[in-house]
């Protein structure tokens, strides 16, 4: 685990693989057969599940537990104290076995916000951005801003973190210029400007 910075006050498993340029921050604790990506930013007081895939450049803030089922794709954003849930109904008297996670898939360049709550099996698709405080119960389709409780789409953005306004199915970004088309809750990437 040459190039890639763990403070000392971390924990990290055996059979555990962390990419270059990546740092892992103060009492958090990456768990067996985790794979995490390069130039990846685990804050302070983060879990890691056992076997849980994290892509490249992703950055989760603190206090964040990625449990067992749990995906995230690069370029992703885990705002403080997100909460990823893996079984959709707890007991402790009945435990889940591990091969009965439900699976979250978290797509390339998504965000969610601080405190907000990804109830399991559920996609947030690429690019979508879930607002803080926010309880997501359902898929998030790709580059939609959803938030509330139950989240619910409110809008669309672009990969770059600005608001898209449509018109007649299409929009360009202000900021960067791309195209995207729209047919109902379909945002996709036309063909970039300049």
């Amino acid at each position: 685990m040459r190039d890639l910075f763990v403070h000392e006050s971390a924990y990290i498993d055996r059979d555990v693989e962390i990419g270059t340029g990546s740092k892992v921050w103060h009492f958090s604790h990456i768990m067996q057969g985790a794979r995490v990506g390069e130039r990846c930013t685990i804050g302070q007081n983060v879990l890691i599940g056992p076997s849980v895939v994290v892509g490249s450049n992703v950055k989760i803030q603190n206090n964040v537990s990625v449990y067992g089922g749990v995906l995230l794709e690069d370029d992703v954003f885990c705002g403080p104290s997100c909460v990823f849930t893996n079984v959709d109904r707890p007991r402790s008297e009945f435990p889940t076995e591990a091969a009965e996670y439900q699976k979250t898939y978290v797509g390339r360049g998504a965000s969610i916000g601080a405190n907000a709550t990804i109830v399991c099996g559920h996609t947030l698709g690429e690019y979508s951005f879930v607002g803080a405080g926010s309880v997501v119960t359902r898929d998030v389709p790709a580059y939609a801003i959803a938030y509330g409780n139950p989240a619910r789409v409110h809008g669309w953005i672009c990969r770059c973190g600005m608001k898209l306004c449509f018109e007649e199915g299409v929009a360009v970004c202000s900021g960067c210029e791309r195209r995207y088309r729209r047919s109902g809750d379909t945002v996709e990437l036309g063909e970039e400007s300049g």
